[in-house]
């Protein structure tokens, strides 16, 4: 006789530096609800401009016990109620992994509940399960400060890299330009915010791989003019609104070029730099039906990992075994022959 299945799972990200802990529960009728995402933002980075490996794994280390408290109060459960425990183990900063992988399983073995381990892009696009019931075929498109990953989901727990930056990543490219503009950190929020007050026209910014086949992404150019622009003279504004525009051309133009040669209707938009207003504003006027994360759900969450957890345990995967290790570069899929 198999095992009931889990009504509360518990999800765990330590990735990189943030601190969470959700908890989301599957519905009698088969669907998922988010009950409580907890995140502890790091601050010590922002005066580095950049994420500090070793600083971050001691701050998953002092506040992951708090955090998953506040998840359980906000869910107005008990530790003892948890059903199933997910964690990310891979990829991200290996010290920071381990604090929440070690922790997740020991978690796991104390209750005596299965245990996953999740990948962190999966629980991105699961991000967007918050939302709207994800039924393949999809293309799911992964833009944050580590990744810019466009994948095309053909069937449930399938993903097939279609895409990828050729440089640095979409969320990194906005913290480096607003940076360069005295913006702060992270960048993704100020440049949105300066954008607002800028003339997306005072700097000119070419588009990327113009007249590709392909369905990559490069960020690179964009930063190089935003150099020159800084150096010119131009407004930290105008830099922040002319960078914006170009860089949400580039996403949104790819994306749906790739959904049209795949034939897929939904694009799944994730990851940190799906919180930008004016990406979901250029998606919502495309011709395809586009699915973000819900509140709270775009930056690295303790949420969408137990979102990942609900949909192996719908499809019956089996748990991981509690030997499984931290992997800091771990693809997701691999890129079509």
């Amino acid at each position: 006789m198999s095992a009931p299945r889990p009504r509360y799972i518990l999800g765990i990200d330590t990735s990189c530096d943030d601190t969470g802990v959700g908890v989301v529960e599957l519905l009698l009728g088969g669907g998922v609800q988010v009950r409580a995402n907890r995140v502890w933002s790091q601050t010590v980075h922002a005066q580095y401009g950049g994420v500090m490996p070793e600083l971050a794994s001691r701050e998953h280390v002092e506040r992951i016990d708090a955090v998953m408290g506040d998840a359980l109060a906000d869910a107005g459960l008990r530790v003892e109620d948890i059903g199933a425990v997910a964690t990310t183990s891979g990829p991200g900063l290996m010290g920071a992994l381990l604090v929440g992988l070690m922790y997740g399983k020991g978690l796991a073995q104390a209750l005596d509940v299965p245990f996953y381990a999740a990948h962190h892009l999966e629980g991105h696009i699961y991000a967007a399960a918050s939302e709207a019931e994800l039924r393949a075929p999809y293309l799911a498109l992964v833009v944050s400060g580590g990744h810019t990953h466009l994948f095309d989901v053909p069937r449930e727990g399938e993903y097939v890299l279609v895409g990828a930056t050729r440089d640095d990543a979409a969320g990194e490219a906005f913290d480096k330009i607003a940076r360069l503009a005295g913006l702060g950190y992270p960048g993704g929020p100020a440049i949105s915010e300066a954008a607002t007050r800028g003339n997306p026209d005072a700097v000119p910014f070419k588009e990327p791989l113009q007249g590709q086949k392909g369905f990559d992404f490069s960020f690179s150019g964009l930063k190089t003019a935003a150099l020159l622009a800084h150096k010119a003279g131009a407004t930290p504004e105008d830099l922040a609104a002319g960078f914006e525009r170009a860089a949400v051309r580039v996403l949104v133009k790819t994306a749906l070029r790739a959904a049209q040669a795949y034939g897929r209707e939904t694009v799944v938009v994730s990851g940190g730099v799906a919180a930008n207003r004016a990406l979901r504003k250029a998606f919502a006027a495309s011709p395809v039906r586009a699915v973000f994360p819900g509140k709270g759900l775009n930056t690295d969450n303790g949420a969408m990992i137990a979102l990942a957890g609900a949909a192996a345990i719908q499809a019956g995967r089996l748990p991981s075994s509690l030997t499984e290790g931290a992997v800091a570069y771990a693809p997701l899929a691999n890129p079509q022959p």
